[in-house]
Parts: structure tokens; sequence; C-alpha cells
């Protein structure tokens, strides 16, 4: 997936650039409206992240500019007023994020974004384990590991983001599990069964006091 970042803060568009790339996003970034304008009528893009107060021609002249590319487009302002937003959908925008922004909900919607626009791939692999989003198949050296709803979410978020840090709580949110204590101990149980069912032991780790992670595959 090729990923146009449009950002004139140098330091968020590197943040954004390296949680992406670490998720197997290919991005590229332009620092200023009129470079981005070039870009996207020379080069294909599957997303566009669109960040509105750039210099030179701004986030809606740009999306006015590119119009006719028949790209998704996100954008990613500091703007949170109701005109801005209603202004960039207008436009076409596909979503709208306000800065500051968490990246798991960045991945999550640029995931949603894809997935609408039917360029998201339905099959995941780590490892010997492959995954299907379509069929909720879970194949690890190629037998069939029976997973529980549940576990095949949490399954899928791990694959999705690894090298990330999640917390007990994001993982329930993230899962539809409620807010009682009881359930980050369900939380710990599911990924429990999850590292005994693919002997993942040694790469689904706790960090104390905080959550889960799985290591990145080299």
């Amino acid at each position: 997936m090729e990923i146009l970042i449009i950002e004139d803060d140098e330091n968020i568009a590197d943040a954004v650039r390296e949680i992406l790339s670490l998720n197997n996003y290919h991005t590229e970034i332009c620092y200023s409206g009129l470079v981005a304008v070039d870009c996207v009528q020379r080069n294909y893009y599957d997303l566009i992240l669109l960040d509105i107060m750039l210099p030179g021609m701004d986030g809606f002249q740009v999306m006015e500019k590119i119009s006719g590319k028949d790209v998704p487009v996100i954008f990613i302002t500091a703007k949170q007023n109701i005109g801005d937003k209603l202004m960039g959908f207008s436009l076409g925008a596909e979503d709208y994020i306000v800065k500051p922004f968490n990246f798991m909900e960045l991945l999550a919607r640029v995931e949603v974004v894809l997935r609408r626009n039917k360029k998201m791939r339905n099959e995941y692999s780590y490892r010997d384990v492959k995954i299907n989003l379509i069929s909720h198949h879970v194949v690890k050296n190629g037998v069939d590991i029976e997973m529980t709803p549940k576990e095949f979410e949490l399954l899928v978020l791990f694959v999705k983001y690894q090298d990330l840090i999640m917390s007990r709580e994001q993982l329930v949110k993230s899962v539809g599990g409620g807010n009682s204590p009881k359930s980050t101990r369900t939380i710990d149980n599911h990924i429990g069964q999850i590292r005994k069912k693919l002997d993942w032991k040694d790469v689904l780790i706790s960090i104390p006091k905080i959550g889960y992670k799985l290591k990145r595959e080299k």
C-alpha cells in the first residue's frame, strides 16, 4: 500500500511515517501543498494523509486540485471546529483526525478507509501462522488452529500492530469487552490461550504494569 503524507511539521511527518512503515505501508512525505499536488499528479497512491495548515497552498486547496485523481483522503489537522470538518467532508474527505492523536487510532482509521475503498488485504502472516480475515481461519504449519472470536480479534490486533505496546484497557475496548476489572483478567486469559495455541510465549510478551506487545517479525 502506497500512502502519501502531506505535512509541513517534520517531527509529525516522521512519526507518522515510522508507525506506518512498521505496519508494512510504503510512505512518501510532502512538506508543502504545491509539491504535494505535483506528486499526486505524477504518482499513484492508495491513500493520502493531508494536513490543512500548509505553506503555499492549504489542505483544502490541495483537495480541490487533486479531486479528479479518485484517491481517498484523511485530513490530519489541529483545526477542530465544526466548520473545518464540514468543509473537509464536503470536499470529499473520507475521515478527519484531530491532532494530537493516538497512533492506534490512526492505524485503525487508515485501515477502515482502505477497506472501504477495497484496498485492504484480507490475509496476514506471522512466522509460521497465517490468518484469514474473511474466513476467520488460523493456520499454523498447515494445521488449523481453533480460536474463539475474542482470541481471533486479539490475534489480528497483535499481528497488525507488531511492536506496539497495548494496554489491557486498550485491548478491552478494541474487542468490546466492557470496563470492569474482570474484563482485563479475561484479556489475560485470552492472551494466555493464544500463547499456548500458537506457541508464542517468546514473542507475545507482557509489559509489566502496562499490557502486551507482539515482537516484530525479523
